[in-house]
């Protein structure tokens, strides 16, 4: 199969698809212990009932070029939860109203739940890829044990 030209697909995808997609398209497996999954059926038009719901991203570059804080966030269809934690700070975008994330709406009580929901989806998803935080800060030597 191919991608339609002029297609559009707003399922959620993350750079750790990338490389799954490639082996997919190439016809070679993927091996079990990859964490992304294969976009090609989304670029061949298929809706996945399996496909995910959100995805959980962490930003550990800061300051560099883009002068974002570090921080961590889930994203769905619709939704951009995001945790600054060096400075203890949350926002919440509803990319459906304001897709350029200009009017941070975390603290409006009409999006209460929504911060509720996400927030335990944040928790599931770091849990998941076993994020913590427990070299935040520290350096790390070559052989792998913490200073």
């Amino acid at each position: 199969g191919h991608a339609a030209g002029g297609s559009v697909c707003n399922k959620v995808g993350r750079n750790l698809d990338l490389p799954e997609t490639f082996l997919d398209v190439a016809g070679l497996a993927i091996p079990d212990e990859m964490q992304g999954r294969s976009l090609k059926p989304l670029l061949e038009g298929q809706d996945p009932p399996d496909w995910r719901k959100s995805i959980y991203y962490r930003y550990y570059e800061y300051p560099a070029v883009h002068s974002v804080h570090k921080h961590y966030g889930v994203r769905t269809e619709r939704y951009k939860l995001i945790y600054f934690h060096e400075i203890d700070e949350w926002e919440l975008y509803d990319l459906e109203k304001d897709p350029h994330e200009l009017n941070n709406v975390y603290n409006d009580p009409a999006y209460a739940q929504i911060v509720k929901d996400l927030k335990a989806e944040l928790a599931r998803l770091k849990a998941y890829y076993k994020d913590d935080d427990t070299l935040r800060g520290k350096p790390v030597t070559t052989s792998g044990q913490k200073q």
